[in-house]
């Protein structure tokens, strides 16, 4: 519950962080890059924390999980081909531009997590392994666990409305969204041993939805105000913790070549489509516009 809360926080972050005139690099490689790191960091160190796995899956299934995006990298993309920003450049320069973002991402996730393991691994010799909690120790743990995300729900209605469409909305689906992850993670991933099926129908049910959400926000006739938040929260908090490239990233690693490049491959090749479908079909037909036509509370 936390690792999902302050996931969602610090991607938003580095999102705020990284949005600026001028800027030369996409916003969602921060988080990938910055989430795929820490996953590096924490893959040797799991057996430090085998005393007390929830630690280990709080990191890596919680924070890391919930730091990087799958569907929103999947929707970048997919504005990428249609030049949702109204550029004026050809189509081919789209397409340079939706494989640029498909390149990069793969490349600054994989070569984060690399030096992360490197990193791991240069530690391991000098962290003690955790020592098993106390009774005490794990209620403690628990309890706060669960204030800390049931503190949500006053911060969404207590604090200035505006925060809704920028952190408290997605703040309040966010563990709902890693909870989809992990169960569906651990349901379906060991029923196939060619691909891990599980992290895939995550990645793929977040970009659909997420989709969906989109063109919500871009109907002709806009939502409420308050819609337009719960659908923003939606799309960041749900979608944005149910998918993952940390995750992502580390299978590919562990697949190797050729298992790895299928995966891959499915993975974009099949989000590419659901976008088209859902949200591409939509545009095109003229229901919603590719850009958000609700207007948040402010």
């Amino acid at each position: 519950m936390p690792a999902s809360v302050f996931g969602v926080l610090a991607r938003l972050g580095l999102q705020a962080l990284g949005t600026y005139d001028g800027k030369s690099i996409f916003i969602l490689a921060y988080p990938q890059a910055v989430g795929c790191l820490i996953m590096g960091i924490a893959l040797p160190l799991k057996d430090t924390f085998s005393n007390y796995a929830p630690f280990y899956t709080a990191i890596t299934t919680g924070f890391c999980g919930s730091l990087t995006t799958f569907s929103g990298w999947q929707l970048d993309i997919f504005f990428s081909w249609i030049n949702e920003g109204q550029y004026h450049r050809s189509g081919l320069r789209d397409v340079v531009d939706g494989v640029g973002k498909v390149s990069f991402t793969l490349s600054i996730s994989m070569a984060s997590l690399f030096l992360g393991v490197h990193i791991g691994t240069t530690l391991l010799p000098v962290i003690p392994k955790m020592r098993p909690p106390s009774s005490a120790m794990l209620y403690t743990a628990s309890v706060i666990s669960v204030l800390v995300y049931v503190a949500t729900f006053p911060a969404y209605f207590c604090l200035s409305p505006s925060f809704r469409h920028q952190a408290t909305a997605a703040l309040l689906f966010s563990f709902p969204g890693t909870l989809m992850r992990y169960v569906l993670s651990t349901l379906l991933n060991p029923r196939l041993k060619l691909l891990p099926i599980g992290t895939l129908a995550a990645n793929e049910l977040g970009t659909s939805l997420l989709a969906m959400f989109h063109a919500l926000q871009g109907l002709r006739h806009p939502v409420s105000p308050s819609a337009c938040s719960i659908l923003q929260g939606l799309d960041d908090g749900y979608c944005g913790c149910l998918t993952t490239v940390s995750t992502f990233a580390s299978e590919l690693r562990a697949l190797g070549s050729r298992r790895g490049l299928l995966y891959g491959t499915i993975s974009i090749v099949v989000g590419q489509i659901l976008m088209v479908l859902i949200l591409g079909s939509a545009v095109w037909t003229g229901r919603v516009s590719s850009q958000i036509s609700c207007t948040p509370i402010l």
